[in-house]
């Protein structure tokens, strides 16, 4: 039997006054004094007439010093042009964007030496070496760390030497983390940082996002490994088609969300009860029951199952795959009408 409960969150005592959506209506917006990274009904269109494209619409958002904001979302619900923005890379549609107290937009000289960005995607000749290409990045910062120091952060000393054409593409998110943390960044900004890496060095990269969250750095990270926004977020919003739809800590997120209790009845067990407050349905030959209390439920199974082995037999809490699934509009489908006519045959 296995038994999946929640993933810690890195702070179980956050919460959501901590690092939270804005106040906002069409007549107030509140915005945290302490803010480092504010949004208030910030909106991005694409095009004009009848080719215009609002790909964010009214996202409001604000993180503190040495906190992670995990952003998340569905494919083009609008992840990347909200953190374009709030990098200061394109200018907002409407509404108001404020990164250490700044327009990062407008402000952008004052703002983009206090802030790292990591892109999806960088560029660099691909026959410099790694650390020429830290050198050359370090060149357009005031103090930024010994290039030596940013990449031992990452791992990536011992490929110093070596030219970005023959890194790995692991390595290259890497390097790109590197020289996103090399300016000593009071925000940084994180789009999709572990795409490509093993698992080796995806936790490596978690411990380094410990370590600069220790510090008072303050992360705002796009990903679509779910585990790691678990892992790291004190605070997740999950977007989709252009606002945010669900938004709180990982417990306040999955909140609300039924538990599971799965297994494939075994013959001769008959029919399985209809349990209180439980819904019970299929998933091929499985029975699945979502319940309200696992621990409850998951005794009136084994009560009812007495000393007959349910094959598969399978217990997990809500989880933020499940709110995700369902946010997407794709979660699995269980069919209850059948499951209810079997449990009655």
């Amino acid at each position: 039997m296995d038994i999946h409960l929640q993933p810690a969150n890195r702070r179980d005592h956050a919460s959501a006054a901590t690092i939270a959506p804005v106040a906002h209506d069409e007549h107030t917006t509140t915005v945290p004094g302490d803010a480092l990274v504010a949004a208030t009904g910030l909106r991005r269109t694409y095009g004009k007439g009848a080719t215009r494209f609002e790909a964010v619409r009214g996202v409001d958002l604000a993180a503190r010093r040495g906190e992670l904001f995990g952003l998340l979302g569905t494919n083009g619900a609008g992840k990347t042009s909200t953190l374009e923005v709030l990098e200061g890379l394109a200018r907002p549609s409407g509404g108001r964007v404020r990164v250490c107290s700044e327009d990062p937009y407008t402000r952008r000289r004052t703002v983009r030496p206090r802030i790292g960005i990591m892109l999806q995607e960088a560029g660099f000749p691909s026959d410099m070496t790694v650390t020429e290409a830290g050198r050359m990045w370090a060149g357009t910062m005031a103090a930024p760390r010994p290039v030596a120091e940013a990449l031992g952060l990452v791992d990536l000393g011992h490929r110093a030497g070596v030219a970005v054409q023959n890194l790995s593409g692991g390595e290259r998110r890497r390097l790109d983390l590197a020289l996103a943390i090399m300016g000593r960044p009071e925000v940084l900004f994180l789009d999709e940082p572990t795409t490509g890496l093993d698992p080796e060095s995806r936790a490596g990269v978690w411990d380094l996002l410990r370590h600069l969250l220790d510090q008072g750095t303050c992360i705002v990270l796009t990903t679509h490994y779910l585990e790691e926004a678990e892992r790291l977020a004190d605070h997740l919003a999950i977007m989709h088609e252009g606002r945010i739809v669900r938004h709180g800590t990982l417990a306040e997120v999955v909140a609300g969300q039924p538990s599971r209790v799965e297994f494939v009845p075994p013959a001769g067990l008959g029919p399985v009860p209809a349990f209180a407050g439980v819904d019970v349905g299929r998933d091929g030959d499985r029975v699945v029951l979502r319940t309200p209390d696992l621990q409850a439920t998951l005794g009136e199974v084994l009560a009812w199952a007495g000393p007959t082995t349910l094959p598969g037999l399978r217990a997990s809490t809500a989880s933020l795959e499940q709110v995700f699934l369902d946010v997407a509009g794709r979660s699995d489908s269980v069919d209850s009408d059948s499951a209810n006519a079997s449990a009655a045959a």
